[in-house]
């Protein structure tokens, strides 16, 4: 790699750690300026997620989407992108659609975030009514982040549901 490339995979970190920055702090104009950047330098499955999961707070879930779909193809080991992209799909309220894009957010290997593909899961599930199988994937959310208190809010209301079912 000569040093024209490694100053763009320089210059594309830098631009995706401000980009996250500008999220934390709610510029989202500034944030999808910084990811394009980054994106521009060097093209990265980060980079095309975080820009989509930009877009998406201003309601460009359709471009957002098709960021996904890039970042996926760029790096299928990425899980941040399948999971983004089966939340926009909730949002869209394609639930049936969402699920198999949730469950490879499961199994990715480069995935830091690991309990919201379970936790996105278990709110489907729970929508379409099928009360166990939201518990069990809550249930996993925990396993991964213990004591969550969002997490131990919602199983504990998916179990009072199913016993008040049981009771009926």
């Amino acid at each position: 790699m000569g040093s024209i490339s490694y100053l763009n995979v320089f210059k594309a970190k830098r631009l995706l750690e401000d980009g996250k920055f500008f999220l934390s702090t709610g510029d989202l104009d500034q944030a999808i300026e910084a990811f394009q950047g980054s994106n521009q330098a060097r093209e990265t499955a980060d980079a095309l997620t975080y820009w989509g999961w930009a877009l998406s707070l201003k309601g460009q879930i359709s471009e957002a989407k098709d960021l996904c779909i890039r970042a996926i193809a760029l790096d299928p080991e990425f899980g941040n992108a399948y999971n983004d992209l089966g939340s926009y799909l909730i949002k869209e309220e394609s639930l049936l659609e969402a699920i198999p894009w949730l469950e490879r957010a499961k199994t990715a290997k480069r995935y830091d975030a690991r309990h919201f593909p379970f936790m996105n899961l278990g709110r489907i599930y729970s929508t379409l009514g099928r009360v166990d199988e939201a518990i069990a994937e809550f249930n996993k959310a925990l396993e991964i982040v213990p004591g969550h208190r969002e997490v131990q809010n919602v199983l504990e209301q998916l179990q009072n549901l199913k016993k008040s079912e049981v009771n009926a």
